[in-house]
């Protein structure tokens, strides 16, 4: 079978199934399977795929008819440039959290300083950030014992030094200049598509109004003795109004923000 033919296929079976990025899907599934890239392909649509990779393609559409996220397919996901391991037990990293990290390396950091990334899931923030910042420290937090997995296994593929620990939100009296939280934001009765369903729920939804989570977060930064300097979340652009409440009754203002992202800093006294 040819790249065209397989192609043509490939996008009717994902077309039928109600999948929207059938092309799109189908290009980056042959791209991964034949390491060839886009340009290649397209160029060459009598390429030969032999029987065992059209078997592995085959098996790849199958689970993608499923509406299964085409991350966890891969195995990978891309983010701020690079390509991070990804399976069932981690939310895939969106595009839109990169902006956390564009607000990191422009705000006023210490020479060294000490980045904690709460709910880490498969490290993609605090790792860029360790990638983006080599002279940060920075500690991966997370709940959940089978999303650290993931994280160690990027923090060796990247083959950074970084701390991760298993946490429910931040430890007791944690010291940090900077706070990354991508927490659960979803509210509990919030439809989400069919593709994220097959995400963890504990890493989707934060309650009534999915903002339980940062409520914690911010209940724990208000007993701290030293708060940080920096804490930059990420939630709906129509919870940010709350956000800014909750993140004032705990000491800190909003500074910045940015699609999805909000930065905060503590008040002064």
């Amino acid at each position: 079978m040819t790249v065209s033919n397989w192609l043509h296929e490939a996008q009717q079976k994902l077309e039928g199934a109600g999948i929207e990025t059938a092309r799109l899907d189908c290009l980056v599934l042959l791209e991964n399977c034949l390491n060839k890239n886009r340009t290649q392909l397209l160029a060459h649509p009598d390429l030969e795929i032999n029987t065992e990779q059209q078997n592995y393609l085959w098996r790849q559409i199958e689970r993608r008819t499923g509406h299964e996220p085409l991350a966890y397919i891969r195995g990978k996901v891309e983010f701020y440039g690079r390509d991070f391991l990804v399976d069932k037990h981690v939310l895939v990293p969106r595009p839109e959290s990169e902006t956390i990290i564009d607000l990191l390396k422009t705000a006023r950091l210490p020479e060294h300083p000490h980045i904690v990334d709460v709910g880490t899931g498969s490290g993609a923030l605090g790792i860029t950030a360790k990638l983006e910042l080599p002279n940060a420290a920075v500690t991966l937090l997370d709940i959940d014992r089978q999303a650290l997995k993931v994280a160690e296994k990027n923090i060796n593929k990247f083959s950074v030094d970084i701390a991760h620990i298993l946490s429910d939100l931040l430890p007791a009296d944690t010291l940090c200049d900077v706070v990354i939280a991508n927490l659960p934001y979803v509210p509990d009765a919030f439809s989400i598509n069919r593709a994220a369903q097959a995400e963890p729920r504990l890493a989707i939804f934060g309650g009534p109004d999915g903002l339980e989570h940062y409520r914690r977060m911010f209940v724990q930064l208000q007993s701290f003795s030293k708060k940080p300097q920096f804490i930059l979340t990420e939630s709906l652009p129509q919870q940010h109004a709350k956000l800014i409440e909750i993140a004032g009754q705990a000491g800190f203002m909003l500074t910045n923000s940015e699609d999805f992202i909000q930065q905060f800093e503590p008040i002064e006294s």
